[in-house]
């Protein structure tokens, strides 16, 4: 069993600042086994803004895994973006734009969605697909894990174009024997079996610190994890105080996620570990 806290779009430049500490000490307490980060540390990838998701990760007591998102490439610095859209990322969150992590219980596979040509629209190739997929050929008993910060599904209330490659990459990430694909960039929450691929469970994250919020308070979310069952916990931000606010707790079924009630809480780890990154 793995504990790991996926945050997403922390959005420096256009963020709550007041929220950071609560967070960070949120982090602290419940001491999960890996943070996991879905992209969008900066609003307009601003240098003064990565110095900040820097500063955020430095404080953080854990390992944590990262992937870029479309805010991290400059939006108004076209020949940046073009030519050495990578290079502020890379200076502060981590020069690994696909990391892996993996020990005896999990496998996390990091995918980087952001297309330069298209800002706002993700898009996953053929090469990224199957070298994500090859990390899953060699662990049949550990919990599978897929992170990208494009989403590969929306629902009808989202009016953005889906990531081009979407539908392709559920059905390989399906057939690889993952289980679990965690993504961000819509600031909402959502967690549920994909309705074309259940075998696949689909975990969005809100926004952690954005003050662009879209319908829900700044949330992040906790899932404790093997390779047969999973709960996940949504905690929001009230009054500078994360605390729980759903649960959901899946089974595999014949290969599929099932979704049990009355999903047992996830009580925070008695210890905390020095920080230090995956990458």
């Amino acid at each position: 069993m793995r504990r790991v806290l996926h945050l997403s779009d922390l959005h420096y430049g256009k963020d709550r600042a007041d929220l950071e500490e609560p967070l960070l000490e949120t982090v602290d307490r419940l001491a999960p086994d890996l943070v996991a980060i879905s992209g969008d540390f900066t609003q307009r990838a601003r240098v003064s803004q990565f110095d900040r998701a820097q500063a955020f990760l430095d404080k953080l007591s854990v390992p944590w895994i990262a992937v870029p998102g479309n805010h991290d490439t400059p939006l108004d610095e076209f020949w940046i973006r073009l030519l050495t859209p990578w290079k502020r990322y890379r200076a502060a969150v981590s020069r690994d734009l696909e990391p892996v992590y993996q020990d005896d219980a999990m496998t996390l596979v990091g995918v980087n969605t952001v297309n330069r040509f298209s800002w706002q629209r993700g898009r996953l190739s053929e090469k990224r697909i199957k070298r994500a997929c090859q990390q899953f050929s060699d662990a049949p008993d550990r919990a599978r894990i897929v992170m990208l910060h494009h989403p590969l599904q929306h629902g009808p209330e989202v009016d953005k174009r889906l990531m081009r490659g979407a539908g392709r990459a559920l059905k390989a990430f399906a057939e690889s024997g993952a289980q679990v694909v965690l993504s961000g960039h819509l600031h909402n929450t959502v967690i549920a079996p994909f309705r074309a691929w259940p075998q696949l469970l689909f975990v969005q994250a809100g926004t952690s610190l954005s003050s662009r919020m879209r319908g829900e308070v700044n949330t992040f979310n906790l899932l404790e994890i093997d390779h047969r069952s999973v709960t996940v916990e949504s905690w929001g931000a009230e009054d500078l105080t994360f605390a729980p606010v759903s649960r959901a707790h899946f089974f595999r079924n014949n290969g599929e996620w099932e979704r049990h009630d009355n999903a047992p809480s996830i009580a925070p780890a008695h210890h905390i570990r020095r920080s230090r990154s995956v990458r």
